[in-house]
């Protein structure tokens, strides 16, 4: 078996074919948008485009070959403005997928952290694709269902190739679900209280405003940036990385499915909900063209599942209860759309004041991510003149030095 590093176009197509082949025969998986994965993992795209994520930080995607069959793959991901945030040595791996076997595993594992340290990082974190603004987790709970549109998905024996190869846990991640049926008694429980928050704030609500819909967008993701400066891991999307972010998903917004909170003129909060369309990409083979984007996009109001993907309120005005004002705004919207259940994700388990409003409320929880942390193990000898890895640089691992 050797690693080889995804450089050619044909070892970066393997790279993004592997996934079909491996999960060919699992009703449960969903493909990712090729074109979206190809500028994430640091592929040019056709017109020459890198994902803006790319612009301040680094990756390198590899492959374990067998001849000409490729049995695992894995990016090594350096994530500079992480690094400039936490000063924690942490770098990270993603778009990891692999047969069932942990000696592979172990390799890819390997090698992704021996470039990392090259990178002076002392720990690798992950599955993470590339960052916590995107998806990320490793499925170790809830198989039993496909995920929710930009949520991960894999077999579950994923969790023995990482413990086995000394991950351990660093975070859990939680998805939970509701149907819709409960948020006429929730929300009239409530409304007493919204009322009175309305009153002494003067709050507005309102959804997004389609004749600026680009503009709206973007500052409900400014919202999400500057919301979630506390939040474990987190770092601040790039403002190119917010227009990138915002054209795709002016697409997929649903405006009848957002709410927006403004006071005195400004939005200070923000909501939105994105249709589940995993069920769709999923019969179109994740693979995008003109005839399959329509079939993907249109008539976008006949989708039943939503997924509720960011309630954020800015920092100065946390303490005034606008979060609830959110809740309750969306509430009717959502009634009138006729959708029929929806998933809350994700939610750190270290975030105890939602998880406990979403329990309390009667959502259940179905899925359990986590992202795993291991220690780099330092060595000052690294790669021999040859190329190939020196026998004390594979000890560090306990890997064959020719294995790679």
């Amino acid at each position: 078996m050797l690693i080889v590093p995804a450089k050619s176009w044909f070892q970066q197509r393997a790279f993004l074919d592997f996934p079909q082949k491996l999960y060919k025969n699992d009703p449960y998986w969903v493909p990712q948008l090729r074109i979206e994965q190809n500028g994430l993992v640091g592929f040019k795209t056709f017109f020459g485009h890198k994902d803006p994520f790319y612009e301040h930080n680094e990756c390198q995607a590899f492959l374990a070959m067998d001849g000409k069959n490729v049995l695992g793959r894995i990016c090594a991901i350096l994530n500079r403005g992480h690094l400039e945030r936490y000063h924690d040595g942490v770098g990270f791996f993603g778009f990891f997928d692999c047969v069932q076997d942990v000696s592979v595993a172990g390799e890819l594992f390997a090698v992704a952290a021996n470039w990392l340290h090259e990178r002076n990082c002392t720990v690798i974190r992950g599955p993470v694709n590339p960052s916590l603004n995107h998806t990320l987790g490793l499925l170790i709970d809830g198989f039993q269902s496909s995920p929710m549109f930009m949520m991960t998905y894999n077999p579950s024996y994923y969790e023995k190739l990482h413990e086995d190869n000394g991950f351990r846990k660093s975070q859990d991640l939680y998805a939970y679900w509701g149907e819709v049926e409960m948020l006429p008694k929730v929300n009239a429980k409530l409304q007493p209280i919204c009322d009175q928050i309305r009153e002494r704030t003067g709050a507005i609500s309102r959804s997004v405003n389609t004749k600026r819909f680009q503009e709206d967008v973007e500052m409900f993701l400014n919202i999400y940036n500057r919301a979630l400066t506390n939040t474990w891991g987190f770092v601040p999307m790039s403002k190119n990385e917010i227009k990138e972010m915002a054209f795709f998903l002016k697409y997929l917004i649903v405006p009848e499915l957002t709410t927006a909170i403004e006071l005195d003129g400004k939005m200070v909060g923000a909501s939105f909900a994105l249709p589940d369309y995993n069920p769709r990409i999923k019969a179109i083979g994740g693979k995008i063209t003109l005839p399959r984007l329509f079939k993907l996009l249109r008539h976008k109001e006949e989708i039943k599942s939503i997924r509720i993907l960011s309630t954020n309120v800015l920092p100065e005005y946390q303490m005034q209860g606008l979060g609830m004002l959110l809740m309750n705004a969306l509430v009717p919207k959502v009634l009138q759309s006729g959708i029929r259940d929806a998933e809350f994700s994700w939610v750190l388990e270290s975030n105890s004041f939602s998880r406990g409003a979403l329990e309390k409320g009667g959502a259940i929880r179905t899925k359990t991510y986590r992202v795993y942390d291991k220690i780099i193990v330092d060595s000052s000898l690294t790669v021999s003149v040859d190329g190939e890895k020196t026998q004390a640089d594979c000890n560090r691992y306990g890997k064959n030095p020719h294995a790679t």
